[in-house]
């Protein structure tokens, strides 16, 4: 999956409000989690994977000229139908932030991105009337329990990945078999896209969906690219 990255300070203030939020969930979870490897981790992947293809259905009902993509347009349209209410730059820092390859429309996985962020910010959020609302307990646990995942690879707590808590993760389940060196450099780098040593909630989701493998037995719509 290719990224486009031009200028990282376009992402910095979504990124920095997706940091305090996991940083404050850290908090409240109080070291508990469901996971205790990586191996944990891994064993979920058909539940998410079935959990997020029943977005499906959701995004080619707004992709209204069924291209494959969602325009500005289209998302704004969107947002109106979920009752969601946005300024103009909270819905363009939302779309470049998921637009990672540039091409101006939001696509399949990049829609479960910008979904589940919107589910992330909103959660708990201060107006009731701003709340996403998904319709499906079966995507909300999906998406919680996506956020669990990253809180259980955020050994430090800071709301953000690094190299070492990768590698700690990867060998926490047998610290007798450790993990080789190239492996975790791999998955790292696959998080790590603006490669500053840091992996944001964000980056984090895109690298997660495409391990999950949302789409490696679905036939895409052609977009024309």
């Amino acid at each position: 999956m290719l990224c486009n990255y031009g200028s990282s300070s376009k992402y910095k203030k979504l990124d920095s409000k997706l940091e305090r939020k996991m940083i404050e969930m850290k908090g409240s979870a109080s070291g508990q989690s469901n996971f205790k490897s990586i191996d944990s981790i891994i064993l979920r992947f058909p539940q998410f994977r079935e959990g997020l293809r029943n977005l499906r259905g959701v995004f080619k009902q707004y992709d209204e000229d069924s291209n494959g993509t969602i325009d500005r347009e289209e998302l704004n349209r969107c947002l109106e139908k979920l009752q969601l209410h946005f300024t103009k730059e909270e819905v363009e820092d939302l779309f470049h932030s998921c637009d990672i390859d540039g091409s101006e429309g939001i696509q399949f996985n990049e829609f479960i991105v910008l979904l589940c962020l919107i589910y992330l910010l909103m959660k708990p959020s201060s107006s009731p009337d701003n709340t996403l609302k998904m319709h499906s307990l079966q995507l909300e646990a999906t998406f919680d329990t996506i956020v669990e995942a990253f809180l259980f690879l955020d050994k430090n707590g800071d709301g953000k990945l690094n190299k070492k808590d990768v590698m700690k993760a990867l060998n926490e389940a047998s610290p007798w078999e450790r993990s080789p060196a190239r492996v975790t450099r791999t998955r790292f780098k696959e998080m790590d896209w603006d490669k500053n040593g840091k992996v944001c909630f964000r980056e984090f989701l895109f690298a997660f969906i495409n391990w999950v493998g949302i789409e490696s037995d679905e036939e895409l719509p052609d977009s024309g690219t």
